[in-house]
């Protein structure tokens, strides 16, 4: 028997469950992992509540980890037993132990830790596609990123810096401010007090901005149009205080030809050549010292719900690990 954390219902952190459950041996194409460390993220808690429903319950949450091969299933040659390894976009990592699809798994490459592994592929891969794809950052930009001081915030900062981009970051304290200051973010605004619009407006001379990155959703949805210059992009890639409403398709015309996409990281790694291409990148920054990651929580996986609180309350910064 091992522990995993699972929903047996939909509700707030209390429905987190750890449980003993029974993992066996890996089938044809799969292979059993143990796990050093495992993410948090915020998709956790939509997954938790139920805003985004989970395949079955009761279900294990989480998305991505690190650890170690236990065991590989008939017919798997990218991994073999002993290999350090690592996954994003997985779901059901709030486990000691778990069988995978070993096609889904990367090694995990020397000069990485585990648990900076853990708190980094959904995150990292996230940022990736969305400063190098969605909307590629050029040297010469100005780009919004909200949630400055976040797992992805830090790293889209560090990223789009490196990019040659001028960063303007939203935070919600001056502590936050400073360290996404500290991350390549040139501008940091404290939402709770400015009004971000305006200070875009006054950071870029009126001429705003061609792209907004915003996980924040539905508080920061019509400011966000309100940063784009004519034909600007809104990538809205999360809901940290609720989903955005319905809004009139008229509303992007009037504000500018806006365009607007809502993406999401499977579709960016769909394909094994997509995923490999997508953490390569990712760790090419990361060991090149251009993108500088900080793992600024860790709890016991039996501890989740705490974590969970700390995340919602926006208690928390960079990236958060659970060790089971």
């Amino acid at each position: 028997m091992v522990k995993a954390v699972r929903v047996h219902a939909y509700g707030g952190p209390e429905a987190l469950a750890y449980d003993d459950i029974t993992v066996g041996a890996p089938g044809p194409g799969q292979a059993r992992i143990r796990q050093a460390a495992v993410g948090l993220n915020y998709i956790d808690t939509y997954h938790r509540s139920g805003l985004y429903k989970l395949p079955s319950l009761p279900h294990a949450l989480g998305v991505e980890g690190a650890g170690t091969v236990e065991a590989v299933g008939d017919g798997v040659t990218n991994v073999k037993p002993g290999d350090r390894i690592c996954y994003g976009s997985l779901l059901g990592a709030y486990a000691e132990t778990r069988i995978v699809p070993a096609d889904r798994l990367l090694a995990l490459p020397d000069g990485i830790s585990e648990e900076t592994a853990a708190g980094i592929m959904l995150k990292g891969m996230t940022a990736r596609y969305l400063v190098r794809v969605t909307y590629p950052v050029k040297k010469g930009d100005t780009v919004l990123i909200h949630a400055a001081a976040g797992g992805v915030g830090l790293i889209a900062c560090q990223w789009a810096k490196h990019l040659g981009a001028t960063v303007i970051g939203t935070v919600g304290s001056d502590e936050k401010a400073a360290l996404a200051r500290a991350h390549g973010c040139d501008h940091a605004i404290v939402y709770t007090r400015e009004n971000f619009v305006e200070r875009v407006k006054d950071i870029t001379g009126g001429r705003k901005l061609p792209v907004v990155y915003d996980a924040v959703g539905k508080d920061t949805w019509e400011g966000s149009l309100d940063c784009l210059a004519p034909r600007g992009m809104l990538v809205s890639f999360g809901n940290a205080s609720g989903p955005v409403p319905p809004f009139s398709v008229l509303t992007l015309s009037q504000k500018g030809s806006l365009f607007l996409t809502r993406p999401t990281l499977a579709h960016y790694i769909a394909t094994r050549a997509e995923y490999e291409e997508t953490a390569d990148d990712l760790f090419n920054v990361i060991t090149s010292g251009a993108v500088k990651i900080e793992i600024n929580q860790r709890y016991a996986l039996k501890d989740v719900a705490q974590a969970h609180r700390d995340l919602e309350a926006r208690k928390t910064t960079g990236s958060t690990v659970l060790i089971p």
